[in-house]
């Protein structure tokens, strides 16, 4: 019988799943020779057939479905935010939204810090805040006019900048028409309550016309000689600091002299080159401050805990006891005690110790984020730049914002002298809250005009948008989209 051969044959050749196979062939083809053909709809496929090796799969290989990065979630948002921090337009973000925040949170705090001072010189409570908020909306036309500007006007306006800056400067010295504020002699009467400080507008001339002397010189490839690295940005920039230093504005000098180390940094000035320069800079800052018994006293308030003889450091305590006042979330807004008449210039130099007294570490860590990242914009901008100018202009801008925060902010902390030099976009005052604007304009235009952030802005445009949307879906037969 088919069914005992099956069963009797040996298990040497023939596998399990044959014999099985054979055993359920149906009686009809029973009595089929050897080798008969099958037709297709008689065939019987075996019911179990030869098992397959089973392959060692290694440890951790994807099964078919998708894993998560190792450390889940966090290392997922470490990645998100990686992509997102480099992609072209955040740069451009980080300027225009910084530079707006940081504006209006000043003119909320100079409101607050201004009030009392307003009611003491027998003044509407809103006087400091109206002027300071006329000065923001003019601010905000020339950053968006800066920022809507191209490179090459930007440049052209350089050199009219400088000889006006010069021109006004030159001016202030001039008796019965300079005027004299907390012992400086920097500032134009313009009539009624406005004045004008020509040496802010010289911060932004200086950056301008440097950055444009340094590109054209790098274009004819002149840097590489240390006199036409020098000559004439050294010259002309120890000229602006002399106009100043007739005023007795050190704080401004100071800034000044900031911007002109940057831009030769930016411009690879040898290391002996770049200490000279700064030592003979270090050796007339001494000179300046060795004889002056009321600068001495400020470099005599650092680190000071008690007002002194004479209340010597008085401005200087006070600002620190604000800032201990403050706490973790402040006294809340508008509630500053030392504003009351203890603490000098609350609304104008020192109006960080009122933000730390009434926004607490809180505030005042904000604030401090918000300088970083338009520093860290600033120097993005100027690095991923192929234009000499437009890196000059970029660390130029960078530099003078970034400084000037420092010396302000280290000020208020007890760490530096007080030099009188206002919190950029921030402190009271028109004649710096004008040309600050403008600069971050500058950046704004810079970080805009890169190949890769126009792209960007291209493709957010409604009808580009559109168009590239309608190119990638493609239409079905029954002619719907």
């Amino acid at each position: 019988m088919p069914a005992e051969e099956s069963s009797a044959a040996p298990r040497g050749d023939r596998s399990r799943g044959a014999a099985t196979s054979r055993a359920f062939i149906p009686p009809l083809l029973a009595g089929a020779g050897p080798g008969a053909p099958l037709g297709p709809a008689l065939r019987v496929r075996s019911v179990a057939g030869p098992r397959r090796p089973s392959v060692a799969r290694p440890k951790g290989r994807s099964t078919g479905t998708p894993r998560a990065p190792r450390g889940g979630g966090v290392r997922r948002m470490y990645e998100q935010a990686r992509r997102a921090w480099d992609r072209p337009l955040t740069a451009y973000y980080l300027i225009l939204g910084a530079g707006l925040l940081i504006t209006v949170l000043g003119l909320v705090m100079v409101y607050s810090a201004s009030m009392i001072k307003a009611l003491e010189l027998h003044l509407p409570g809103s006087y400091f805040f109206r002027k300071q908020f006329l000065a923001a909306v003019i601010g905000a036309g020339l950053m968006a006019l800066a920022a809507r500007m191209p490179v090459k006007l930007h440049r052209a306006f350089a050199y009219p900048l400088l000889m006006g800056s010069v021109f006004l400067m030159a001016l202030v010295q001039v008796p019965g028409i300079g005027m004299s504020i907390n012992g400086n002699r920097n500032w134009l009467y313009l009539g009624g309550p406005f004045q004008l400080q020509p040496s802010e507008f010289g911060k932004l001339a200086l950056v301008l016309w440097g950055a444009d002397l340094l590109a054209r010189k790098q274009d004819k490839r002149l840097l590489t000689q240390w006199k036409h690295m020098l000559v004439p940005l050294v010259p002309v920039a120890f000229m602006l600091l002399g106009l100043i230093m007739l005023g007795g504005d050190m704080g401004t000098a100071i800034i000044l002299t900031a911007i002109l180390f940057g831009l030769l940094w930016l411009a690879g000035a040898p290391t002996r080159l770049f200490a000279g320069v700064l030592a003979f800079a270090g050796m007339i800052a001494f000179v300046l401050i060795k004889t002056s018994p009321n600068r001495m006293s400020r470099l005599a308030c650092i680190g000071a805990s008690e007002p002194g003889p004479g209340d010597s450091c008085w401005q200087a305590v006070h600002g620190i006891y604000a800032l201990a006042s403050g706490g973790l979330f402040g006294s809340g807004l508008g509630a500053s005690v030392e504003k009351w008449g203890q603490l000098p210039e609350p609304h104008t130099d020192f109006i960080f110790a009122i933000t730390g007294e009434e926004l607490g570490l809180a505030g005042t860590l904000s604030v401090l984020a918000l300088f970083a990242a338009l520093g860290y914009a600033g120097i993005r901008v100027a690095g991923r730049t192929e234009d000499p100018f437009v890196r000059y202009a970029a660390g130029g801008v960078t530099t003078w914002i970034t400084a000037q925060a420092v010396i302000n902010i280290g000020a208020v902390l007890g760490l530096l002298p007080i030099a009188g030099v206002p919190l950029p976009l921030f402190s009271y005052g028109g004649s710096a809250l004008l040309p600050t604007m403008f600069a971050v304009g500058l950046l704004i235009a810079f970080a805009r005009d890169d190949p890769a952030a126009k792209a960007a802005l291209a493709m957010r445009r409604p009808g580009v948008r559109w168009k590239t949307m309608r190119r990638r879906v493609k239409k079905r037969p029954s002619g719907e989209r």
